[in-house]
C-alpha cells in the first residue's frame, strides 16, 4: 500500500494530539509505504528519525505566523480560552488545508496513492479540501473527537465559566465553513474517538447509526509500562508504607485536582469508613500521600487549597516534567485518581493502567470508555460534592481491601494490552485494506 497521511499536527516532543499523531505515524510507516504531509513546525524532531521515509513539510506564511502570535496572546490571558482560540486560529489551518490540496490533488486524482488518510486536527470542526480529489481513491478521516459538554450537576457551572464555556457557541460558526459538510459527506469512512462524538456525527450529518461510515476507534494508545508484577507484590506486602495516590495532568479547572484534594481532606478527618459492599467498618491504619504531576494556571489556587486544608505534609506538587519522567511516578503509586469532568479522550488513564494502577474517575465522556468496573471505579458526576464524597469513599475502600486493589491492577494491565501502538497500527492497516478493496473497481 502507498498511503498519503496528512497530519497537520505531528510532533514526538509535544504532548496531546501532536504526540499521539507521531505514535500513529511511527508505527504505520513500519507496515506500509507512507508519505507524511505535516506542518513545518514539526520539522526538527521528525528529521531526527526520518531515515528514508518521505515527509513533506507545509510552510506557513510570515503573515500568518504574526497573526497566530497575536491570537495566542489575546486568548491566553488568565488561562487559555480554547473556544476563542480555535475559532480565531482557523486561518492558520485554512492555509495548510489549501496548500495540501494544491500540492497533492493532481497526484491523488492520478491514482498515485492507494488511500488518503487525514488524521489531525482531532476536533471535528474543520473541512478537508483534498476530499474533492478522492473520487477514485479512498478517503479516511480521523479519529476525530471532542465537543463534549460540561456535566449539568451542581458545582460545575463555575468550572465551565473558568474554561470559557460561554464561548462554545463559536462552534456553530465553524460548521458554516465552506467544505465542512462536504468533507463528512464524501468521506469513505470517519473514525470517531468516542461514543459521544460518533453519535454527534451521525446526528449532525444524518448518517444511520448502523451504517459502517462512522466507526468507533479510540485515538489514544500506550507505550508498555513497567508491568512485571512488582507493583502487585507491593500491594499485598506494603502495609507499613504510605498509600500513594497519583494525579497526572494539566492543572486547569476541569481536570478536578481540587476535587481530589477535598476528598483527601475528608479521608484524613476520620479513621473508619463504611465499605460499599460490606456491612462492617474497617480501620484504615496506613498513612496517605498524594503526588500531583503537572503544571498550569490553577497551580497557585491548588497550593493555596492544600495549605487551607492542612494537607501540605502529604501533598507534593512536581510542577511540569518531561513525559518520560512520569514513568517513575506511575511505578511508585498505588492508585490513580483523576476527577476530570470533561475529558473527551483520557489517555492518562490508559497510561496509569499500563503500569498496573487501578483508576478512580468520573463516569463521563472518554474516561468512562477506558476504565471498567474490573479496572477501577467510575463515579457519575451528579454534583461536585458527590464526586468529592465518592472519591473519598472509593479510596478508603481500596485501602481497606488490598486484595481488591490487586485484582484491579491485574485487570488494568490486561485491559490496555489492546491499546499498544503496534496493536492500534495493525487495526488501522486492516481498515486501510478494507477501504481499498471496497473502492477498487
Amino acid at each position: 500500500m502507498n498511503i498519503l497521511l496528512v497530519m497537520e499536527q505531528c510532533n514526538p516532543q509535544w504532548a496531546s494530539v501532536p504526540l499521539l499523531a507521531s505514535h500513529f505515524y511511527r508505527t504505520i510507516r513500519e507496515r506500509v509505504s507512507v508519505t507524511l504531509v505535516t506542518h513545518e513546525r514539526n520539522r526538527s524532531p521528525l528529521e531526527k528519525n526520518r531515515g528514508t521515509h518521505r515527509i513533506i513539510y507545509i510552510k506557513e506564511s510570515s503573515r500568518l505566523k504574526r497573526y497566530y502570535a497575536h491570537v495566542s496572546r489575546i486568548t491566553s490571558s488568565g488561562g487559555v480560552n480554547w473556544p476563542l482560540q480555535h475559532a480565531l486560529s482557523y486561518p492558520v489551518y485554512a492555509e495548510f488545508n489549501r496548500k495540501v490540496y494544491d500540492g497533492f490533488a493532481k497526484a491523488v486524482r492520478a491514482g498515485q496513492y492507494d488511500l488518503v488518510h487525514v488524521m489531525t486536527p482531532i476536533l471535528p470542526r474543520y473541512p478537508v479540501k483534498l476530499v474533492n480529489a478522492c473520487q477514485n481513491t479512498p478517503f479516511l478521516l480521523g479519529p476525530v473527537n471532542g465537543g463534549v459538554p460540561f456535566p449539568r450537576g451542581e458545582g460545575f457551572a463555575a468550572v465551565a465559566q473558568k474554561e470559557f464555556a460561554q464561548y462554545n457557541f463559536l462552534r456553530l460558526f465553524t460548521r458554516l465553513i465552506p467544505g465542512y459538510r462536504a468533507t463528512y459527506k464524501k468521506a469513505d469512512m470517519i473514525l470517531s474517538g468516542s461514543t459521544y462524538t460518533k453519535q454527534w456525527i451521525e446526528k449532525q450529518f444524518q448518517i444511520p447509526p448502523g451504517d459502517d461510515i462512522v466507526r468507533l476507534f479510540h485515538e489514544n494508545g500506550v507505550v508498555p509500562g513497567n508491568t512485571d508484577g512488582v507493583q502487585f507484590r507491593r500491594f499485598r506486602n506494603g502495609q507499613d508504607r504510605p498509600f500513594h495516590l497519583l494525579f497526572v495532568g494539566r492543572l486547569v479547572a476541569y481536570k478536578g485536582a481540587d476535587i481530589l484534594l477535598e476528598a483527601l481532606h475528608r479521608l484524613t478527618q476520620k479513621a473508619r469508613f463504611e465499605s460499599p459492599d460490606t456491612s462492617s467498618s474497617k480501620v484504615i491504619q496506613r498513612p496517605l500521600s498524594l503526588t500531583i504531576v503537572g503544571d498550569g494556571p490553577e497551580r497557585q489556587n491548588l497550593e493555596n487549597l492544600t495549605q487551607k486544608l492542612g494537607l501540605t505534609h502529604i501533598v507534593h506538587f512536581t510542577g511540569w516534567i518531561k513525559q518520560e519522567e512520569t514513568r517513575q511516578y506511575y511505578a511508585d503509586a498505588d492508585l490513580f485518581c483523576f476527577p476530570s469532568i470533561r475529558e473527551f479522550g483520557g489517555a492518562v488513564a490508559l497510561e496509569a493502567m499500563a503500569f498496573g494502577l487501578p483508576c478512580i474517575t468520573p463516569d463521563y465522556a472518554g474516561l468512562a470508555e477506558y476504565v471498567t468496573p474490573d479496572t477501577g471505579f467510575k463515579i457519575f458526576p451528579r454534583s461536585r460534592n458527590y464526586l468529592i464524597e465518592q472519591f473519598a469513599e472509593k479510596i478508603a475502600f481500596l485501602m481497606a481491601h488490598p486484595e481488591r486493589l490487586h485484582q484491579m491492577a491485574g485487570h488494568a494491565v490486561e485491559r490496555v494490552a489492546s491499546y499498544g501502538w503496534d496493536q492500534k497500527a495493525d487495526a488501522m492497516i486492516a481498515i486501510y485494506k478494507q477501504l481499498i478493496n471496497r473502492k477498487r473497481p
